[in-house]
Formats: C-alpha cells, sequence, structure tokens
C-alpha cells in the first residue's frame, strides 16, 4: 500500500461506509439537525413542541460548544438533533470545527441540517462532517468501521471540493503520525513518487552523492551522517504555459539536533519535523486532482538529522546552492539550510508563487502557540492574502515581520552569514530573515512556521498530526493564480 494511498477511513459519496447521502434524500425521511448558538436556543425552543422543549430542558441544553442532544420521537424515533455553537460564531461564518465531531457522535442515519448555509458556511460543514468521520490510519489494530451517519449536503455545498480538502488533509496527517522508522527519506521519496503516478506528474529524486554531483551541498550536509541518504525529491505537473506556482517542504524525518542534541523532552516528537513536507505534498495532490491551471513544482529536501562520525558540526563553513557560505552555529538550525538550497533552486525558474511550509522554530511555538503558524513574506500584499484566506476557510496563519532591524544579526566573521544569530530573541524572525537570504528578489514568497501536530485531542482534530496551512495555501493558490 502506498504512504499516501488513503489509508485513513476517509469516505465520501458512493463508498459503502459513506459519511454524505449520495440520494439526497427529501428533506422529509432526513433527520433535521440544529445547529445553535447559546443565545438562540431560548428562540429555537419556543417553536418547539411541549415534549421536546421538556426534553431539553430535562437535559439543561444551553447551546455548549460541541453538545449534542438527540430529540425523541414515539416509539423511539429520532426527530431532531440540537447541537451547540457555543457563543459564537453562527451559522452565517460557520467553522468546520464546530460539526466536525458530529458524525461521530450521531446514531446511524440519515441527517441534514435544519437551517439553511451560505455557499462557503456549507461547504465549512461538509468538509468538517467528513473529517471528523475520518479515522487516521495508525499500526495498532481498529475494528471495522461502524455504520455511519450520513448528511445529506446543504444547497450550495462544494461537496467535491470539500472532499478532496478532507482527503489532503487527511493524507497529510497520516504521513506525520507515521514513526521515524517507517518514513524515512526513502519512504517519504516513495510518497511523492505515489502521488506523482496517480496524477501522472514527473517525479525524480537526487540520492546521496548525486546532491553533490547536481550542487545541492546543504542539503547533503545535514544528511549525510545518518544510514539513510539524504534527498531532494523534485515533482512537475501541469501545462508550461500556465503560471508557475512552486511549494518547497521541509523533509526532516527525524531530527535528534546532530552533535547540538536535543534532551530526550525535545527529540520526543521530530517525526513531525517533515510536517512541512507532509502539508506541500497533500497541498500539489489536492491541486493536481482539481486540475488546477497551473504549472506546478514540488521541491522536498527529504534528510535525517543524525548523529554520526561524518555528521556536520558547529563551526564548519557549508557551501550553498545559491553560493553564499554559512557558518553553522548550530547543527538543531538544520531545516533552514535544507530548505534554502531548495529555496534556491525555486527561484531560477522565477516562479509566480513561491510558498514554503516548514516545522522551522520553537520560537514560534511560544509566541502563537500550537494552532496558529507564523507566516513571513517579502509581499506585503501576499501576506495579507493569505491571512485572509485562511481566516476564510478557519486555517488561521499570523503575520510576522520580516525585520529588516535584525538581519545584521546574522552576519559571520568567516562566511556570508551564520545559520543562526546571536541573540536569543525573535528565532522566528531569524529564520525567516535566513530564508529570505536564498530567495531571489522580485520572487512573491511565502514562508509559513508551522507546528504540524495536535497536541490535545477534539472533534475532528485529534491528537497527533495536523495539516496546518494546507487549506489556507489552497485558497491563495486559487484565489491569486486559479
Amino acid at each position: 500500500m502506498s504512504l499516501m494511498s488513503s489509508s485513513s477511513e476517509t469516505v465520501g459519496i458512493g463508498d459503502p461506509n459513506a459519511v454524505l447521502d449520495p440520494l439526497a434524500r427529501a428533506a422529509s425521511t432526513a433527520v433535521p439537525i440544529w445547529l445553535l448558538q447559546e443565545s438562540e436556543v431560548a428562540t429555537w425552543r419556543t417553536a418547539q413542541s411541549p415534549a421536546v422543549a421538556a426534553w431539553a430542558d430535562v437535559h439543561q441544553f444551553r447551546g455548549e460548544r460541541h453538545r449534542v442532544l438527540v430529540l425523541p420521537g414515539p416509539a423511539g424515533a429520532m426527530t431532531g438533533v440540537v447541537a451547540g455553537l457555543g457563543a459564537g460564531p453562527g451559522t452565517g461564518s460557520l467553522s468546520p470545527w464546530q460539526v466536525a465531531g458530529l458524525a461521530e457522535k450521531l446514531p446511524p442515519g440519515v441527517y441534514r441540517f435544519a437551517q439553511e448555509l451560505s455557499g462557503d458556511a456549507a461547504t465549512q460543514a461538509v468538509f468538517g462532517w467528513v473529517l471528523g468521520a475520518t479515522r487516521p490510519a495508525t499500526a495498532a489494530s481498529r475494528p471495522a468501521a461502524p455504520t455511519r451517519a450520513r448528511l445529506v449536503p446543504p444547497s450550495g455545498a462544494d461537496v467535491a471540493g470539500a472532499e478532496r480538502e478532507a482527503r489532503a488533509c487527511a493524507q497529510a496527517r497520516d504521513l506525520i503520525n507515521l514513526p521515524a522508522n517507517s518514513l524515512g527519506p526513502a519512504e517519504l521519496a516513495e510518497a511523492v513518487r505515489a502521488v506523482a503516478a496517480t496524477h501522472d506528474a514527473d517525479c525524480r529524486v537526487l540520492v546521496g552523492e548525486g546532491l553533490l554531483a547536481e550542487n545541492y551541498p546543504m542539503v547533503h550536509a545535514v544528511g549525510r551522517a545518518a544510514s539513510r541518504e539524504p534527498r531532494l525529491i523534485d515533482l512537475r505537473w501541469g501545462d508550461e504555459r500556465h503560471p508557475k506556482v512552486t511549494l518547497v517542504g521541509k523533509g526532516v524525518c527525524f531530527d535528534s539536533g546532530g552533535l547540538d542534541i536535543k534532551p530526550s523532552a525535545g527529540m520526543a516528537l521530530m517525526k513531525k519535523d517533515m510536517g512541512g513536507a507532509a502539508v506541500a505534498l497533500g497541498l500539489a495532490a489536492l491541486l493536481m486532482e482539481r486540475r488546477a491551471p497551473i504549472r506546478l513544482r514540488l521541491l522536498v529536501p527529504a534528510v535525517e538529522n543524525a548523529i554520526g562520525g561524518d555528521a556536520y558540526r558547529p563551526g564548519d563553513v557549508l557551501r550553498s546552492r545559491r553560493g553564499l557560505s554559512v557558518e553553522v552555529n548550530n547543527t538543531d538550525a538544520e531545516g533552514r539550510l535544507v530548505l534554502a538550497d531548495a529555496l534556491a533552486e525555486a527561484c531560477s525558474e522565477s516562479p509566480a508563487l513561491l510558498l514554503d511550509f516548514a516545522t522551522l522554530t520553537g520560537a514560534a511555538r511560544v509566541a502563537l502557540g500550537p494552532d496558529l503558524p507564523a507566516a513571513f513574506s517579502n509581499d506585503a500584499e501576499l501576506l495579507a492574502a493569505a491571512q485572509r484566506c485562511g481566516d476564510a476557510v478557519h486555517d488561521p496563519v499570523w503575520p510576522m515581520p520580516l525585520w529588516d532591524g535584525y538581519d545584521e544579526e546574522l552576519s559571520s566573521r568567516v562566511a556570508d552569514l551564520s545559520n543562526v544569530a546571536a541573540s536569543s530573541f525573535a528565532g522566528a524572525i531569524f529564520g525567516a530573515l535566513f530564508l529570505r537570504r536564498f530567495v531571489t528578489a522580485g520572487t512573491p514568497w511565502a514562508h509559513f512556521d508551522l507546528y504540524g501536530w495536535n497536541p490535545r485531542e477534539r472533534p475532528g482534530r485529534p491528537l497527533g498530526g495536523e495539516a496546518h496551512c494546507l487549506r489556507m495555501a489552497h485558497r491563495l493558490i486559487r484565489e491569486r493564480i486559479g
């Protein structure tokens, strides 16, 4: 089975365990679901029969976020469901996470939303319903999927688009969740090849010494100590006449920190250090599946940052693909090194849009927490658009400055620049400023420093890998290019 096959129990229209109803049955045959803010419960209650109102009172339903109450009818049948949205937002700007837990909580049957939803809200609801019913792939044995609660998609929803996005997010999550012994650079390359084969794309992989032969010296330096050889994965798809969109994803399949070794607590989740590559690959698959009118390129430097006799060292000076020399002052700042070579190659084709995704700095998490990726760009309009698109699809990012005043702190006495600053402040900004040195002036570029992980269980967002920025970037590309 391919690593990028739909190993999650993702299901859609026409599948045996479908979570969407293929017949779009008449409203009278589907159980209505009222989506209610706390402020709407009293009005809803007055419109119900005395028996239903009393039932809601007995169960003290107040519209609390994620609270679900099944309404009984004669002979034990369901007459409806009320689902709490909390204090807001309401159905006008519905978040998929307000709907994501419903398919798992409801008894088997066919359901519909009682309120009319706008096009965007309807699409977000379908996405949340489908992704919330998707079980992550794990190495553990799992029972067979139960009969599902199915949804009649609301009118105006882009059902196919919502299913595509749910599938892409689930696949990215599954890659991130794989343990490092199952997903090294070679396996990550195979995952990209599988996606390329599905969509008739070209995929070329440079391995080991081939990286030096074709001038990717920093990718090679970071990965050379590992028993699993480093790689540069290069996927191309689409009509050459279309605008060029290039995605770059950090593919550090495990990060020990190198000779600047991490403590055990800091190493515990380092299987997810390829989260940027998983997001970029999921996004690439999504763009190809919908036949986006772009010329797509995906670049993934895939390495393991290991300790060995051939490990690169603090104080080493590395030559980069762009020709700049880099003094290594911390081997645990390896992601920016491999991304730098990939970004330099990406810029050689002058793409209309260049986006990179990386689990780059702990500083971004300290500043913004696990759910809010930091966004940087050399184009103020592009940065604003990324935030707007993220807000629209409830996949948020937060704009951060490429503060020129800090740039000189990346200086080195023995090289063109250092891979880290001497200062312990503004780590996310320094990481982005380093990457900017390898982006050609005038190339519209955005860098997303993401966590790629859900640290706690929530409806639709299980503990484990998360595809931060994927839907935001898809919306951004669709608005900006097509």
